[in-house]
């Protein structure tokens, strides 16, 4: 996946353009953008790639796959600046788009590293000489059975689990309810627990 960078004039990689004041807010760089200071989103990208990397490795574990996302993540967030309200902080604005195209990923493909890595959620407690190929193997079904899982349910894990955020915040980056997020993650878990019995 090689997303179309061709109508953002910007890149991922350290630029040699002036930088925008540090202390401009992201609100303020969104407005410099869209009045033409290409630097400005350079900047917005500068301040959030690392943390949106984080959101999309965390769906796709595949560090290619991840910087691909990221990439087509700020390509979307570009493109789609000008619907920016300032309702929402830009970095839940830009973080439910990664989220979305992650999801997007996930349904159409299988990852091509591991699974999504939930060894926090097998029983990782030092084993005994001798068992830890089957720590390995019951890590292994853990990741496997949340790879497994619906594309909301996984989104709702990982945000809740592995970000941990509040269900407010994985609501606003998901764009559902509170009450969605709390279901999703309910149902994930029953849905982990049917699938590993006594393995979780």
């Amino acid at each position: 996946m090689r997303p179309d960078t061709t109508t953002a004039p910007w890149s991922l990689a350290a630029s040699s353009a002036p930088a925008m004041p540090t202390t401009m807010t992201d609100e303020a760089l969104v407005e410099a953008s869209l009045a033409g200071a290409t630097d400005a989103f350079d900047e917005l990208v500068t301040r959030h790639r690392r943390a949106v990397y984080h959101v999309c490795y965390r769906f796709v574990n595949n560090h290619e796959d991840a910087a691909d996302l990221t990439q087509d993540t700020f390509v979307r967030a570009w493109k789609a600046r000008a619907t920016f309200r300032g309702q929402a902080r830009f970095s839940t604005w830009v973080h439910r788009i990664a989220v979305n195209v992650s999801l997007n990923q996930v349904s159409l493909k299988t990852p091509r590293g591991e699974a999504v890595d939930f060894d926090t959620m097998a029983d990782t407690r030092e084993p005994a000489p001798g068992h830890s190929l089957v720590v390995a193997e019951r890590q292994a079904m853990v990741r496997a059975a949340v790879a497994a899982l619906p594309p909301r349910q996984r989104a709702a894990l990982i945000l809740r689990t592995y970000h941990e955020l509040s269900h407010q915040e994985v609501a606003a980056l998901v764009g559902t309810s509170v009450g969605a997020v709390k279901a999703n993650v309910f149902h994930a878990l029953a849905n982990l627990r049917k699938r590993l019995g006594p393995s979780l």
